[in-house]
């Protein structure tokens, strides 16, 4: 596991992937990995921590990042599969989907926080506060976030009395209220207790 102020660059990896995710904390909806691998020929200006940008920025280097990255995957780990591993296994599994669909395959990944998805196929490193370090752990956590406001968004169109454009599935009082009055949704993640306290009988 690598410390903030260990970071250091890796000469003798030409191909090195970031994987962030985004969507861990909430009560409905997937859980959004993305694994980017960066061109240093067409360099990205503005990537930051995504949560440090406005969605408008973030919309804006969506597209940028598509287009000039050697390789990108986003996955989606639904929540009846996240319900089944637990969140954090979930998560591994989305990194570990991410990674592998990767062409050309990495020869390193940095995955952003302190765990490690098994049976990659390259070296990897755990990067504490990676997303606000590594430039393409950034890439992939604005991938990540983007990708997954615009799931949350469509799930809206599909229940719109939950407000998931509103808080993309957070814990807000909002969504508490609207999940003890119209109980949980398909997308709900029943491992998660608000919503095992919704399913219970009055």
């Amino acid at each position: 596991m690598m410390k903030a102020d260990a970071l250091f660059p890796h000469p003798q990896y030409r191909l090195i992937a970031g994987v962030d995710e985004a969507g861990r904390g909430p009560l409905a909806g997937p859980v959004s990995v993305a694994a980017v691998i960066l061109d240093p020929a067409r360099p990205i200006d503005g990537l930051d921590d995504s949560k440090k940008l406005s969605e408008a920025r973030r919309e804006a280097l969506y597209p940028l990042i598509i287009e000039r990255a050697l390789a990108w995957r986003i996955e989606f780990v639904e929540a009846d599969e996240i319900d089944r591993l637990n969140i954090l296994q979930a998560t591994m599994e989305g990194m570990r989907r991410a990674v592998c669909a990767l062409t050309p395959v990495p020869e390193l990944a940095r995955i952003d926080g302190n765990r490690l998805p098994l049976r990659l196929p390259c070296g990897a490193e755990a990067l504490i506060g990676g997303d606000g370090l590594e430039p393409a752990i950034m890439a992939a956590s604005i991938l990540a976030k983007v990708a997954r406001d615009r799931a949350m968004r469509a799930l809206h169109e599909q229940f719109p009395q939950y407000g998931f454009a509103a808080h993309k599935g957070y814990p807000t009082a909002a969504h508490l209220a609207a999940l003890m009055r119209h109980g949980p949704c398909p997308q709900h993640r029943r491992s998660f207790a608000p919503v095992r306290m919704a399913l219970m009988p009055a």
